[in-house]
């Protein structure tokens, strides 16, 4: 496998996409210009990677001990001194770019891409594991309002929907890797709680986060708006009530962490709408 696909598949190019894309649409929402988007895709891809990389590097040793063969960097030969150099500048080229948008985007986008950092750097085998999902993912919805040339923060709401949207992912991301890291000595809290209270909790966080969505951003001056947040809240709701059920039964596997997804794919396109009708 060349390095380029290692780094790639390294990057948890799943994530990676899915959060920049969160950041595209969010600043189509709040009306960045096309130079200012560009900039803040950029910012925020490069941010993904060097979490993403920075993330399989540490975990090499640990990957290599499970036999972990979708982690190319915990096989033998890997290039694991090229994949730090490459986290590491992708952080600083995060950092640099959002600089370019303001000092209030730049401290903003350390604020995410440090709790990343910190998860991947030991805080993911501690009970704080969640919190730096929860923090991390609550800033992520004001990196675009503070792209524009008058930086603004984003609502309290749309900080709470975005610290939720945080801790589905991250309640969710473990499932399958529970076994593994147990063999290896990770325990956050996920691990702490077990997979079925992780799936429960995932689902509920969905489900007060679109709450939050849906009762933060209600206007009543612009009721077809209000109509739409409030179908968005019931899509997620049905969606985190089945997975409730089935998590109960005990079936926690690929039904549940699907469904979990694709709830907070909702959560996210919900958050991104209403943002757009604030602007």
């Amino acid at each position: 496998m060349r390095t380029p696909e290692v780094l790639w598949r390294s990057a948890h190019p799943g994530p990676t996409l899915v959060v920049t894309t969160i950041a595209l649409g969010l600043g189509i929402s709040v009306g960045l210009g096309a130079g200012r988007l560009a900039l803040l895709v950029a910012s925020v891809f490069a941010g993904q990677l060097s979490i993403g990389i920075s993330n399989d590097a540490i975990d090499a040793p640990r990957d290599r001990i499970v036999g972990r063969a979708d982690k190319p960097l915990s096989v033998s030969g890997a290039p694991l001194r090229t994949a730090w150099a490459v986290a590491v500048s992708a952080g600083a080229l995060a950092l640099v770019l959002s600089a370019v948008l303001g000092w209030q985007m730049a401290l903003a986008h350390l604020v995410f891409v440090g709790a990343g950092w910190a998860y991947n750097a030991g805080l993911k085998s501690t009970v704080w594991s969640a919190l730096c999902f929860a923090v991390g993912f609550a800033v992520l919805p004001s990196l675009a309002p503070l792209s524009l040339p008058r930086p603004e923060v984003a609502p309290a709401w749309a900080w709470g929907a975005g610290a939720a949207l945080g801790l589905a992912v991250h309640f969710s991301n473990v499932l399958p890797d529970l076994g593994d890291d147990a063999r290896t000595g990770v325990r956050g809290l996920p691990h702490r709680i077990g997979g079925r209270g992780s799936a429960i909790l995932a689902f509920i966080a969905l489900f007060g986060g679109a709450v939050v969505v849906a009762v933060g951003s209600s206007a009543p001056d612009r009721p077809v708006d209000a109509i739409a947040t409030w179908i968005g809240l019931a899509a997620v709701t049905a969606l985190a009530v089945w997975g409730l059920l089935v998590s109960l039964r005990g079936s926690v596997g690929r039904v549940a962490f699907r469904l979990v997804m694709l709830a907070a794919l909702l959560l996210a396109a919900q958050l991104v709408f209403t943002s757009a009708m604030a602007a």
